[in-house]
């Protein structure tokens, strides 16, 4: 069995959604579709969502009726004949009955989460009804039924394997399997989510829970390139990536991944393919647990990064103070990206500055704390580049007219990264591209 997921912009329109259905078609087997939201409208939950939270709810009314008026337009053109019109427009007037009940109540953090599943929710039964109109075979199995998140909001795979493979054999009659991405079941059994990104971390899931043939992930991007298109004017799909390797990528700015997608089939070596809804011929990128050595892969930048450096004199004569230090980023549940040392200092950088306020206040004991916000992280991956030599000598020589504030290498044998001020980010990218590939 194969996992096909089509995210946003692959179901955004309604040409595009019956796309989707050849290129389900045209892939031999079984299989289960996951899908994405109608491009557009989580964003339009989460504004609806915050209108609510603040009792706004004459703007968030009319965010709804602007949102149904583009769903009702969207069945028109999705659905040819009078009957599934009249489906597709029931179909969408029971789900913005259902928002609006929702908008009419106390408004709360489960209501919300309720709100932002309602877009895959009606994208995959517009989806299934396509496909009963065209009269093909299928069934929509509802994520609900299986996918869950532990109190901590991580997956538990074990569990949605055990649910889940008992329903996909009771349908070993059905090719095709319909189901949502993003949403899921939390361990209160009220419905939740995977966050931003998670349709790819469901077929992922999915993938790793039935011990797939195949992961697709279907955008609308040929693949992932060797560096970002929307800053550097030539870049190229890479054909190969390793599990390790896309990891780093996705984790470190790669956008055509989220970054937990890897993790679950990387556990059960199930394949993980990158192909493009524009161009189902191009060749995409296949990720597996093989791989070419000692060259360089692709590069990636991550914005939003802090550095926080902390001055001691007696940092290294103190026995466990990194461990202390570390301390307070778990009490605070916040995860450090780079760290790097000194004689007399420790620098740490993290993403998300949430707790940040609190960390500061902590780590003075320490010392002198130095905070600097809006840099950027670069990596530079490829499989074992830090086993070759010259590779920090290409790395700094390309990046010879840039300020690097920090470096890190040795952590990982696939990767080299460097952290900047964000101002630098864009010429880095574009001369890194040149003095590692080449390409300008």
């Amino acid at each position: 069995m194969v996992v096909l997921k089509f995210g946003g912009t692959s179901v955004g329109k309604p040409e595009r959604m019956k796309k989707i259905a050849e290129l389900v078609l045209g892939t031999p087997g079984k299989k289960i579709v996951v899908l994405s939201a109608l491009s557009g409208t989580t964003n339009t939950l989460v504004a609806i969502g915050d209108h609510l939270l603040l009792g706004q709810k004459a703007k968030a009314e009319e965010e709804i009726a602007n949102l149904e008026k583009h769903y009702q337009a969207f069945t028109k053109e999705l659905y040819a004949s009078d009957s599934f019109q009249a489906i597709g427009q029931e179909l969408v007037s029971r789900f913005f009955i259902f928002i609006r009940l929702l908008a009419a109540g106390q408004f709360d953090n489960k209501s919300y989460r309720e709100l932002l599943a309602q877009g895959e929710l009606i994208s995959t039964e517009l989806f299934y009804q396509h496909l009963q109109e065209r009269k093909i075979s299928a069934r929509l199995l509802p994520a609900l039924y299986f996918m869950s998140i532990d109190e901590n909001d991580e997956p538990e795979l074990e569990k949605i394997s055990e649910r889940l493979k008992p329903l996909v054999n009771s349908l070993n009659n059905i090719d095709i399997i319909i189901t949502q991405g993003y949403i899921c079941r939390n361990n209160r059994n009220e419905i939740d989510n995977l966050k931003r990104g998670g349709s790819d971390y469901t077929a992922s899931l999915v993938g790793a829970a039935i011990r797939a043939e195949e992961i697709q992930i279907w955008t609308d991007i040929d693949g992932m390139h060797n560096n970002d298109p929307r800053i550097v004017k030539k870049t190229v799909p890479i054909s190969e990536l390793t599990f390790d390797e896309a990891s780093e990528l996705a984790y470190f700015g790669a956008k055509i991944l989220h970054p937990s997608t890897i993790v679950p089939a990387q556990k059960y070596n199930v394949p993980v393919r990158l192909k493009n809804t524009m161009d189902e011929k191009a060749a995409g990128t296949i990720i597996t647990s093989k791989g070419t050595e000692g060259s360089f892969k692709a590069v990636a930048a991550k914005d939003g990064i802090t550095v926080i450096n902390i001055r001691s004199s007696r940092m290294l004569m103190a026995y466990g103070f990194l461990r202390r230090v570390f301390e307070v980023f778990e009490n605070h549940k916040t995860s450090i990206d780079m760290i790097t040392t000194s004689e007399v200092a420790v620098s740490l950088t993290i993403d998300n500055n949430t707790q940040l306020a609190s960390i500061e206040n902590e780590l003075r004991k320490f010392g002198t704390i130095e905070v600097d916000k809006d840099q950027t992280i670069i990596c530079i991956v490829g499989q074992k580049i830090t086993e070759q030599k010259g590779v920090l000598n290409k790395i700094f020589e390309a990046l010879a007219d840039v300020p690097v504030r920090m470096v890190s290498c040795g952590g990982s044998t696939n990767n080299v990264t460097v952290l900047m001020d964000k101002q630098y980010k864009n010429k880095a990218l574009n001369d890194l591209n040149e003095g590692l590939f080449g390409l300008k």
